[in-house]
């Protein structure tokens, strides 16, 4: 669909309207928006670590006299749906909810957006919130973020703006915060990451120490695609979707293929996502998993956003937990070194590598049907 709306003016309605805070995690439809924000109004947006987190936040700013508003992608009503019914429906806290329409039948998308696609409008009507799509022009927004308010107001329920891709056009910043940034994309990458390594330098490294036996999972996103697309075999487990699962998965794995070296690929936005995840690991304590976070401060997917990572200790928070060591590290050497010696002892362990946001824009997607590499990876630890 042709992109009409301007984000700085949705935004700028938004606020003539009354509506803000701001709260919610990326997704690229509403980069735009989020960008933004970011830019104009960052004292009113707030990096959520999951969905279930941005509407309860909502809650609380809605008891405070505000009137907020929870940005997320479709697939993360999952993590929404009991803040939504146990806690908005049961107090009737109304929060006005932008949800991004990923997987819309007709339009492609990826594998694991097609379900959630599909029944979008069908999950947010038996939560009885009421929902349309978000109007291409600006009057007709206008008028509906009206009709929102007044239907919040007289039943104490959310609204929720259905938002299709390409409904909202690029930000363009204002000429004051714009950036030049170097042309060459490896040397834009290391500018702007003060000379740290690359996501897939630092998969690179990983591959080549843990060797050819270990099990692999790779969370969801450009972690998954560059591994598949240099590093691909039948060890490897590729998560699409179920962010912030694939650490779990990781346990879970570990605990019932102990003779096996279990190594988690996570992301910083994953990981915060189910922080729980870190806390079951320590308790139960694998031997064999090591879990790396690969933390680039950002939601890259999504179009660069930062994630709450930046002012968190993850070896701190891993310690806690219970794991058995903890590091942190940023250059090539160091990682090597560091794996070398995790590998050595029994775990668990977490190793925090300091990476650069940037990924080759050519980067494509698994050529692995999920279910395929699912079968093939179960048939790797089982045979």
């Amino acid at each position: 669909m042709t992109a009409t709306l301007d984000p700085a003016k949705v935004v700028a309605l938004l606020d003539e309207s009354g509506f803000g805070p701001f709260t919610g995690v990326p997704c690229s439809f509403l980069g735009p928006v989020i960008s933004c924000l970011q830019d104009t109004r960052s004292d009113q947006y707030l990096i959520a670590a999951n969905e279930g987190e941005a509407v309860a936040i909502a809650a609380g700013s809605r008891l405070a006299g505000r009137r907020p508003v929870v940005i997320l992608q479709n697939s993360g009503l999952g993590n929404a749906v009991n803040p939504l019914t146990s806690l908005c429906h049961t107090l009737r806290l109304p929060v006005l909810l932008f949800v991004t329409w990923r997987g819309e039948p007709g339009s492609p998308d990826e594998p694991q957006h097609e379900l959630m696609g599909r029944i979008t409008s069908d999950l947010l009507t038996a939560m009885e919130i009421r929902s349309e799509i978000l109007p291409q022009d600006e009057e007709t927004l206008r008028e509906r973020l009206l009709v929102a308010d007044a239907h919040m107001r007289d039943t104490g329920l959310p609204f929720a703006f259905v938002v299709r891709k390409g409904a909202i056009a690029p930000y363009v910043p204002p000429a004051a915060s714009r950036q030049i940034l170097a042309s060459v994309p490896g040397a834009r990458a290391k500018a702007l990451a003060g000379g740290t390594m690359l996501r897939s330098e630092a998969i690179a490294h990983v591959m080549r120490v843990v060797g050819d036996r270990a099990l692999v999972v790779a969370t969801t996103g450009k972690t998954a695609r560059e591994l598949e697309h240099a590093w691909d075999r039948p060890g490897n487990l590729y998560v699409v979707g179920s962010m912030g699962c694939a650490s779990s998965i990781a346990l879970g794995i570990a605990l019932h293929a102990p003779a096996r070296q279990v190594v988690v690929l996570d992301g910083d936005g994953a990981a915060l996502m189910r922080l729980e995840a870190m806390a079951t690991i320590g308790r139960l304590g694998p031997p064999n998993l090591l879990h790396i976070i690969l933390d680039n401060e950002a939601y890259e997917s999504t179009g660069g956003q930062p994630t709450g990572s930046a002012r968190l200790n993850f070896t701190e928070v891993a310690a806690a937990c219970g794991y058995v060591r903890a590091a942190e590290v940023t250059g090539p050497e160091g990682l090597v070194a560091a794996l070398e010696k995790q590998l050595l002892h029994v775990g668990p362990s977490l190793l925090r590598v300091r990476i650069a946001s940037y990924s080759d824009p050519g980067l494509g997607r698994p050529a692995l049907p999920p279910p395929a590499s699912a079968a093939r990876f179960q048939e790797m630890i089982t045979s």
